[in-house]
């Protein structure tokens, strides 16, 4: 899996990481597809980010960011795990959209 972070600082660049790295590592091209999110919570708070972009003819690629371990956990369309990347630095929670 070819992953390249750049540097991931907030929300938006988290979402340009997971974004870029799925289109990538599956040829698809960039900004073609819609990429949704949901976020996944404990009784304790936030503890993920769960991303699926839509891809064409309704497969979809996943992609799990877990604020524990500030790791990206990355999925194939069938399910299966294909990667992991563990953030050099601590993504900051300023998208006011993502944190409710």
């Amino acid at each position: 899996m070819s992953v390249n972070s750049g540097r991931v600082n907030d929300m938006r660049d988290l979402r340009n990481f997971v974004n870029h790295t799925i289109c990538n590592n599956n040829q698809l091209e960039i900004g073609a597809f819609e990429m949704t999110e949901k976020v996944l919570r404990r009784k304790t708070g936030l503890c993920g980010i769960y991303f699926c972009l839509h891809g064409p003819r309704s497969v979809k690629f996943t992609a799990i960011w877990e604020t524990d371990r500030n790791s990206v956990l990355f999925y194939d369309s069938g399910g299966e795990r294909v990667g992991t990347y563990r953030l050099p630095q601590k993504v900051h929670m300023v998208d006011s959209a993502t944190v409710d």
